[in-house]
């Protein structure tokens, strides 16, 4: 077995990321050698306990990863791991880079002229407007636009790129074999046939779940040069995205709007936090050509009601933080998490700055 069909192996087992997948590699030197390891042996290995080593174990390899490869390869679908030299350079630099990219189309070779446009589900007439205007000018200006391919914003935006005959790449929070919503089927293809893409970490089959999407935004917001979001409410997964990008050094700009429309209050949040206030493409073009960069959204912690209003599985991962500070492993391993869940309350819980995460990449509470 190939490191490349080790990544793809792991990455079907639930709960093994990029950081496992080193400290397998590490502690058995071979991937035959980690498909013939005992749970004992496994158990051992720093991140792997009880319950992944039974997953590894009692992984079919052979049959899993053959069915794989050729539903892939019947689907047109192509694979690129974290053991592959063409892997994005841009995924490299980010903390639990995914183990794998399944490609439907094509993704361009770098960042540098791709944009990320973002928004509520729940849009605005406002909000089309601008977000159509603003999809159409990054295709003026010969960019490659990304979104999440989900209702609302996302939607306008790919519609409006492909109708410019312009690039867009969209990113899925499920298997490519589970679009979602299936409305947007026939506008993948179309953005297939334009030149672009439909990317997706999770296995061909892997269900469509709400905690998936913080995950997929970390992508969106590393492969992308600068986000823009169009409108979003304070709960939006659109500001998740903003933070993420704004934390690994990308543009961040934000579309205002009205007080009073409780969809705009989330962009109004992120300008008055350092993102740049955008009218037209024009400011995100002289941003590229200045080469400046959006300072870093600010971390003022908020009221003590947030904190008291957490759900109960932020509230569970908060309490763990308050004993002693952890990595994402370590926090998985305590709570029992599926990583998907768990990458979505640290995303919260980060963006209510109730807590940070160090450049060892352990997280901490902001305050007590």
């Amino acid at each position: 077995m190939t490191e490349r069909e080790l990544c793809i192996a792991l990455n079907m087992i639930s709960g093994l990321g990029c950081g496992r997948y080193q400290a397998l590699l590490d502690a058995f030197g071979s991937p035959d050698e980690i498909r013939k390891a005992e749970r004992a042996d496994l158990q051992q290995v720093d991140g792997i306990g009880k319950i992944l080593a039974e997953r590894i174990v009692s992984f079919d390899w052979d049959s899993e990863l053959s069915r794989e490869l050729a539903v892939a390869e019947r689907g047109g679908v192509s694979i690129i791991t974290l053991a592959d030299d063409n892997y994005p350079i841009e995924l490299r630099e980010i903390f639990d880079s995914p183990l794998c990219l399944y490609i439907r189309g094509n993704l361009p070779e770098n960042s540098d002229r791709s944009v990320a446009i973002v928004g509520s589900r729940r849009i605005s007439k406002y909000g089309e407007k601008m977000a159509r205007q603003l999809a159409r000018e990054a295709v003026d200006c010969g960019c490659t636009v990304f979104s999440g391919l989900a209702q609302g914003t996302d939607t306008v935006v790919h519609q409006e790129v492909v109708s410019a005959s312009g690039v867009t790449i969209g990113v899925l929070g499920s298997g490519l074999m589970h679009m979602y919503p299936k409305d947007n089927i026939p506008l993948a293809r179309d953005i297939i046939r334009c030149g672009g893409a439909v990317i997706s970490e999770f296995p061909l089959n892997y269900p469509i779940s709400r905690h998936n999407f913080p995950r997929r935004n970390r992508i969106v917001a590393a492969l992308c040069r600068a986000t823009i979001v169009v409108e979003a409410g304070l709960d939006s997964g659109a500001l998740i995205t903003a933070k993420l990008a704004s934390e690994i050094g990308r543009e961040v700009f934000a579309v205002p709007g009205r007080v009073d429309n409780p969809q705009a209050k989330g962009c109004l949040k992120l300008i008055k936090e350092g993102a740049g206030l955008i009218e037209s493409f024009d400011d995100v073009r002289l941003a590229f050509a200045s080469g400046m960069h959006s300072v870093e959204l600010s971390s003022q912690t908020e009221s003590a009601e947030v904190t008291a209003n957490l759900s109960d599985d932020c509230r569970r991962i908060y309490d763990l933080l308050r004993r002693k500070d952890n990595d994402l492993e370590g926090l998985q391993e305590l709570s029992g998490m599926e990583p998907g869940l768990l990458m979505s309350v640290l995303s919260q819980l980060e963006f209510r700055c109730l807590i940070e995460r160090d450049s060892d990449f352990y997280y901490r509470l902001v305050r007590e």
